[in-house]
């Protein structure tokens, strides 16, 4: 891991992610890229009036740049090579574009969750980067003054479609000298036998070639809740899971376990895409 990309609005939860980034860099010697984002695009100004809208970005921007000032002062940065950007754009979109640009490893972005109506129509910016981004993607909720992961509980359905991803986690998990507990979790609705579940998660990472694991099953009303209820049972670390990335309708049909992790565990949450 080389580069690590902490999106950033200057609010405590976006500093929580950002003392996390400054021990992982620090332990991995890593670089550290830190991205404002101001949504009001200028290449969609209308050249008509874009005297008058002009003066406005220019002084969002040199507020950023005063933000960014304060910040990298911050003692926890020190010895760190850290780069700053601004980019007139949503979140996202300009997280998706620097990652491409600078073949950004790790993003780690602070939440607190939004809940209900907000939740459904418009997400968060961390819900929609971790919808978009092939780049693993760690949500970080509270503060951590050590940031020591010892157990990282992987949940999945342990398809074929799941390896690529869960060999992130594994390098991921060798990063931070973590032992992962691989999760499966039963419902109602997607029942599957102790001895099959067993089975599956022990072929799955035999065919990786990875033996530092646990295999567990728990049984709940939705996979969410068996995971949060697995985790807070076990004092579990960090979550890890696959995504799908899926937009539009049929997210809004289908929805994403992964993105209400992010939205309702209390713990980090990492997530990887399925490509």
């Amino acid at each position: 891991m080389k580069k690590i990309l902490v999106p950033t609005d200057f609010s405590e939860q976006a500093e929580n992610a950002l003392k996390v980034a400054a021990q992982l860099a620090k332990k991995q010697k890593c670089e550290l890229f830190l991205i404002h984002t101001l949504e009001m695009p200028l290449n969609k100004v209308d050249p008509l009036s874009s005297q008058q809208n002009l003066p406005e970005a220019m002084y969002f921007m040199k507020l950023a740049h005063k933000h960014f000032e304060t910040l990298l002062a911050k003692e926890y940065l020190k010895g760190i090579n850290v780069h700053e950007v601004v980019e007139f754009d949503e979140t996202f979109k300009a997280v998706y574009q620097l990652c491409k640009k600078e073949n950004i490893d790790l993003i780690i972005m602070g939440s607190h969750g939004v809940n209900g109506f907000k939740e459904m129509i418009i997400g968060s910016n961390t819900e929609k980067v971790v919808r978009t981004s092939d780049v693993p993607v760690l949500v970080i909720k509270k503060e951590h003054p050590v940031f020591n992961i010892d157990h990282f509980v992987f949940a999945s359905d342990f398809k074929d479609e799941c390896k690529p991803p869960f060999e992130q986690a594994i390098r991921f998990a060798k990063l931070l000298d973590a032992k992962i507990h691989l999760l499966m979790v039963n419902t109602a609705n997607n029942f599957i036998t102790t001895n099959n579940a067993t089975t599956r998660m022990q072929e799955f990472a035999k065919s990786l070639g990875f033996e530092n694991f646990t295999s567990n099953i728990y049984n709940d009303i939705s996979i969410e809740k068996g995971i949060i209820n697995y985790c807070h049972s076990t004092s579990a670390d960090l979550i890890g899971m696959c995504t799908h990335g899926r937009q539009g309708l049929s997210h809004f049909f289908n929805g994403s376990i992964s993105e209400d992790l992010v939205n309702h565990a209390k713990r980090p949450v990492i997530t990887f895409k399925i490509k």
